[in-house]
């Protein structure tokens, strides 16, 4: 059985998340909030943040199942067992903030600002774990720090500060510039894949009846 300390620190791939939202308002704050959305609960919200709930929820399967993060996940298990999947989420958002004008052309500052900005409107809907993570994220501004060596290092390394077990993510990061090129190789392989996979699908309230 997974351990609340870990529960607490899964998912953490927080900007390809906001990223694949596109600009729904429903999308961004319900694929924000999902991993604080335990099983049914996200029946309490309204239809356009349930179907962020759901793409969340898809997008996480489509991700689990690949087989090119899961090479990525194989490489760090020797060392960082159960916490590989998370380092590869955190990995990947480092190749998506620094390569960012490959996908977007809004740039990153703006993004970050604006999506801010809109999580802080739905502050009251929030879980209250999500409420209490959300002020953190912004002063340190998270999604923009990922983007360089030293910023994902500071996340790792405060992420695993706060887990009661031993999970080497301080170390993390040295495993990536181990192994740089054959990560970025992955996430490059991987996420025009799940750009796809979320075109494809279009994620809309009526996914609810598939989901449990």
């Amino acid at each position: 059985m997974e351990t609340d300390s870990y529960k607490l620190i899964h998912g953490l791939n927080y900007l390809a998340h906001l990223y694949l939202a596109g600009t729904d308002t429903g999308k961004i704050v319900g694929n924000f909030i999902a991993d604080a959305v335990k099983g049914d609960d996200y029946l309490n919200f309204a239809p356009h943040i349930r179907s962020g709930i759901i793409m969340h929820r898809r997008v996480d399967s489509f991700t689990d199942s690949h087989p090119v993060v899961k090479e990525s996940i194989r490489r760090l298990r020797p060392k960082h067992h159960k916490f590989s999947g998370i380092i590869v989420d955190m990995f990947y958002d480092h190749f998506l903030a620094a390569n960012w004008d490959e996908f977007s052309p809004e740039d990153l500052l703006t993004f970050t600002n604006h999506r801010f900005a809109l999580l802080i409107d739905h502050f009251h809907l929030m879980p209250a774990r999500i409420q209490r993570m959300l002020p953190h994220m912004i002063r340190n501004n998270w999604l923009m720090a990922y983007a360089t060596l030293d910023g994902l290092d500071q996340a790792l390394t405060g992420i695993s500060h706060r887990t009661t077990f031993v999970s080497r993510m301080e170390d993390a990061v040295e495993d990536l510039k181990a192994n740089y090129t054959s990560f970025e190789n992955e996430f490059r392989e991987f996420f025009p894949e799940m750009q796809k996979y979320v075109r494809e699908n279009g994620f809309g309230p009526d996914l609810e009846r598939i989901i449990t």
